[in-house]
């Protein structure tokens, strides 16, 4: 019975070994991202209805269709294995590559966005008149596309970039991924602007925590919080605010809070691709929602002003007093939280 040189066995477990692992890695990706998908549907289900008024809505609906785009394309490329289309042969190499591409988009997009969102919520608590729904409606598909074709434009065409997926083609498994650094930093600064502010009014914290009702006001159920005399809140009218934006934000988003500490304590890395998700940034669309009620503390007034809707944090209980001082006497408590 006659058997192979020793080296031909090796050359022979090493071909097996790079026939099968692709398949394992398609596989383990193909199921990353329809998880990652099911998270933005759940996401977006959840979300209060009739909160499609900003840039950051929008553009989270764009985040959930890209990722289903890519989801779709490494499914066809997985299923036909090589193909041509448009003159163009796809093979499972393409695989990896549109998801790198994918991924150093999605790491540089965190900032941009952040920053847009700024200024789209500056631009509508300060303008007294606002466009037709139509209008900008319109006017945000276009800068999210704008935005969009900016960002991979300059991954694809940056040298840095393209060194990188040259580099990272030379190995065939595993497929190395980018690794954002724009959101480890977003995630620090948020983590301590909410650390130094809990710090600052932690016993007005501890107060309002004990003294909260829950009570209904318009037929919905909100955190009813004491109030004060008009001269006392006006004295004091941005710590109060800091205190009851906290309670609410932190009501909420506290289990998220938790994993951005766990993540940044055990240094996680996190692929873009993965990391850039709906329920990110509708974290981070509360906290600049709760910034923007804090630094224009002196405009809040619910008659002249509209007010940003976010889509989890009903952030209406912090200035309902404001205008309903005997809300208290006016609607039944459902419960007080002692």
């Amino acid at each position: 019975m006659m058997t192979a040189p020793p080296s031909e066995n090796c050359s022979l477990t090493y071909q097996l070994h790079q026939t099968h692992q692709p398949l394992d890695f398609n596989y383990l990706l193909f199921l990353i991202l329809l998880g990652k998908i099911i998270l933005n549907v759940l996401t977006l289900g959840m979300r209060r209805k009739n909160t499609c008024q900003n840039f950051m809505e929008y553009f989270c609906i764009s985040l959930a269709f890209v990722d289903l785009l890519l989801l779709v394309n490494i499914s066809v490329i997985s299923y036909f294995r090589d193909f041509v289309l448009l003159g163009i042969r796809f093979t499972r190499y393409h695989i990896c590559l549109f998801t790198q591409i994918i991924s150093f988009t999605y790491g540089f997009l965190h900032f941009p966005v952040v920053l847009i969102a700024c200024v789209d919520y500056y631009l509508n608590f300060s303008k007294p008149t606002k466009l037709s729904f139509k209008c900008q409606t319109l006017f945000y598909f276009l800068t999210i596309v704008l935005l969009w074709m900016s960002v991979l434009g300059y991954v694809l065409g940056s040298p840095g970039v393209s060194r990188a997926l040259k580099t990272w083609s030379a190995y065939s498994h595993p497929c190395p991924f980018y690794i954002s650094s724009q959101s480890s930093w977003l995630s620090w600064s948020m983590l301590g602007v909410l650390l130094v502010a809990l710090i600052t009014s932690w016993s007005e914290v501890i107060t309002l925590v004990r003294a909260i009702r829950i009570t209904s006001y318009m037929s919905e159920t909100i955190l009813y919080f004491p109030f004060l005399s008009h001269s006392s809140y006006m004295a004091n009218s941005k710590k109060i605010l800091l205190s009851k934006l906290l309670v609410c934000f932190l009501g909420t988003w506290f289990p998220f809070v938790l994993l951005q500490v766990i993540i940044l304590s055990l240094q996680v890395q996190i692929p873009a691709y993965v990391e850039m998700n709906v329920p990110w940034l509708y974290f981070v669309n509360s906290f600049l929602i709760a910034t923007v009620y804090w630094f224009n503390c002196h405009k809040l007034n619910l008659i002249h002003v509209t007010l940003p809707v976010d889509p989890f944090v009903s952030w209406k209980c912090c200035f309902i007093p404001l205008i309903i001082p005997n809300l208290g006497q006016m609607e039944k408590p459902i419960s007080i939280i002692i």
